[in-house]
């Protein structure tokens, strides 16, 4: 082996070594930024926990809280995604935040759920009525709501799970009434 040929191999040595050793740090970087979103998650489910076990012992679930209406969903699909850990975890921290500060503003009013409206245009009619029906009431009622078909049936089933509300079926159709004596 000749000195050009040596230097040469030694260069190309020094090179790969400096390119693996940029590598290692960069992933060394990626994972200590996933770690600290995995100890930010594992805070807000900690968070999470500690306020189901308070509302555990309840065996009335109409005592239990709703979700708020512009709360968002997590879903198994979107903790799949990467990146969106991050993402969830500040925006959840923000939205927390967010809530805190409305309610402690003086003189501006929470908007009421969404099963306390459906609930009261329930009321105000005899026969069942389809979710249809409510939600198109509703967005006349309250032009700044705007759930989605499948919110309302999801809340019209969950006061049905609380029993305050009845629900028919007729052929394929179904139908919800108000049970008296529950109205809010």
């Amino acid at each position: 082996m000749t000195n050009q040929s040596a230097t040469t191999l030694r260069s190309r040595l020094v090179d790969q070594a400096a390119s693996d050793l940029e590598e290692n740090r960069r992933r060394q970087q990626e994972l200590e930024e996933r770690i600290s979103v995995l100890r930010q998650e594992e805070a807000l489910l900690t968070d999470i926990l500690k306020l189901a076990e308070r509302y555990e012992g309840f065996t009335d679930p109409s005592r239990l809280p709703e979700q708020l209406q512009g709360e968002p969903v997590v879903t198994k699909d979107r903790q799949a995604a990467t990146g969106a850990a991050a993402r969830r975890t500040d925006s959840a921290r923000t939205a927390l935040a967010g809530d805190s500060a409305k309610a402690g503003a003086k003189g501006k009013s929470r908007q009421p759920l969404l099963g306390d409206l459906l609930l009261e245009l329930l009321g105000k009619h005899d026969g069942p009525r389809l979710a249809k029906e409510l939600r198109d009431e509703l967005l006349v009622k309250h032009p700044d709501r705007n759930p989605t078909p499948q919110v309302v049936r999801n809340t019209l089933e969950s006061l049905v799970a609380k029993g305050r509300i009845q629900r028919h079926k007729q052929q394929r159709s179904v139908m919800y009434t108000l049970i008296e004596g529950s109205a809010s």
